[in-house]
């Protein structure tokens, strides 16, 4: 038996092969080395210190993390950092997520970062202005980007854990003082490293929702928020992705994150910022709240001013039936009465005696239309219009035999000085096509059309030959 145990040792096995195992490269050595560091240690978590932080022109982090006492190398590459939104420096203390690999060339194995987050208050508040500064540099916080919140929403959308405090306060709130709004839950992870994607995920997808829905299910406001917590409790809050996602956002963002000393990335991007998400939801409840009581106290002012014009009301009416003018009244409509009754009867005295006047009257007019009456009249008038004829025919004929004496000088002068009694001498006018006379030879040329007016009418010619007396 003890023969039989020391021959199953390697070593002394080997003695015994009959062959001769083949060696591996130095090469291939290593890439067993990386491919079992790789499979052991796929996923690591360290928090640690960094040293030595170098950004290469490759886009690619160099860097050390050290517990003070140990060191071990770290990249992160370029298609990973860009995920990274603030730049590491050394003695910043982080959390850093990834996977240990090695370079086969000289067997040194490093740390590939895959996920990198600044731990303790000190490295936040840097990682936070970092931010900040960037994001304002260029114009993401800028008041003119501020959009209104609408006055009446009807329907809001609230992007926060489904199962957090923040989520139960808003309804409450609402439940309380606007029961006609709707609430659209826009469910995302509000801590953690992966939180930061998904609320900017849930922004996005708050927006598609309410570009395909109809007018009345379309989202008036979103509120993005969560409850209170430490500051690496907030973080995601503060990546840059999420503020640039609420810049993105066609919907007004309302902001609602911790508790009113709590002060983020995504407070100063949204177009408003609520202390708490209680906050929020009384912001976009106090229209209703404030229309309900303004209607309430608007309602007991009126009935108040109703029941107190029917006291006023009351109390004249028994003023007034207390009153002398009520034992007076009946007096004085007997004799209104009485004065009533004499101009009536004043009235058809007067009626009367006009239809007399107008029944005389129609009588002698009738008496002057009478057939005989009308033709003796229409004969005078007969004799009296040939007369009238006569006489104006006779001057009429007088005045024109004056005027005709009158005229008589006057025609002759005007025979004399006219230009066509010229032409009855045998004189002509020549004219060009305008109609302009032609005094001389060199207002016409050879072959131009012209015409000449005679006594007795008119000529069209050609020029065929100018000569210059």
């Amino acid at each position: 038996m003890l023969e039989s145990s020391k021959m199953e040792h390697p070593l002394i096995q080997s003695l015994f092969d009959d062959f001769e195992p083949s060696p591996q490269t130095v090469t291939e050595l290593n890439l067993e080395i990386k491919s079992a560091l790789e499979q052991r240690f796929s996923s690591v978590w360290v928090e640690a210190e960094i040293s030595n932080f170098s950004a290469a022109s490759s886009g690619h982090w160099y860097f050390s993390l050290t517990d003070g006492e140990s060191f071990v190398k770290a990249v992160c590459f370029k298609g990973t950092n860009w995920r990274i939104r603030f730049k590491p420096f050394d003695g910043l203390q982080v959390r850093v997520r990834g996977n240990i690999t090695s370079w086969e060339r000289r067997s040194e194995y490093q740390l590939a970062v895959e996920s990198l987050q600044p731990v303790g208050e000190g490295a936040l508040t840097v990682a936070f202005e970092q931010i900040k500064d960037k994001l304002t540099k260029e114009g993401l916080f800028d008041e003119a980007l501020k959009r209104p919140i609408p006055l009446y929403p009807r329907r809001i959308g609230v992007v926060t854990s489904p199962t957090g405090a923040a989520i139960h306060d808003i309804l409450n709130v609402l439940e309380r003082r606007a029961r006609s709004v709707h609430i659209v839950i826009i469910p995302a992870q509000v801590q953690g490293e992966t939180a930061g994607e998904q609320i900017a995920r849930a922004i996005a997808n708050a927006n598609r929702f309410s570009e395909a829905a109809d007018a009345e299910q379309k989202i008036d406001v979103l509120i993005v928020g969560r409850g209170g917590g430490s500051a690496e409790d907030l973080w995601a809050f503060n990546e840059e992705r999420v503020a640039r996602a609420i810049r993105a956002s066609n919907i007004p963002v309302i902001s609602a994150i911790g508790h009113e000393i709590d002060f983020t990335i995504a407070d100063m991007a949204a177009d408003l910022r609520a202390p708490t998400p209680s906050a929020a939801a009384e912001i976009v409840a106090r229209a209703e709240a404030e229309i309900i009581e303004h209607l309430t106290r608007s309602t007991a002012d009126l009935f108040n001013s109703i029941s107190y014009r029917l006291l006023s009301a009351r109390n004249e009416l028994q003023e007034l039936a207390l009153s002398p003018s009520f034992q007076l009244f009946p007096a004085r409509v007997k004799g209104l009465r009485a004065y009533v009754d004499s101009l009536l009867e004043t009235a058809e005295d007067s009626v009367e005696s006009r239809l007399v006047y107008v029944k005389d009257r129609i009588e002698r007019l009738s008496s002057a239309l009478t057939p005989m009456h009308l033709a003796s009249r229409i004969a005078r008038n007969d004799r009296r219009l040939a007369l009238v004829e006569q006489r104006i025919r006779s001057k009429a004929s007088e005045l024109t035999e004056d005027r005709e004496r009158a005229m008589a000088p006057a025609v002759a002068r005007l025979d004399a000085l006219s230009p066509l009694a010229v032409l009855t001498r045998g004189y002509s006018i020549t004219q060009n096509l305008s109609g302009e006379i032609v005094r001389n030879v060199h207002q016409t040329d050879v072959g131009e059309r012209i015409k000449v007016r005679l006594a007795n009418g008119r000529l069209s010619a050609e020029v065929k030959e100018l000569v210059e007396d």
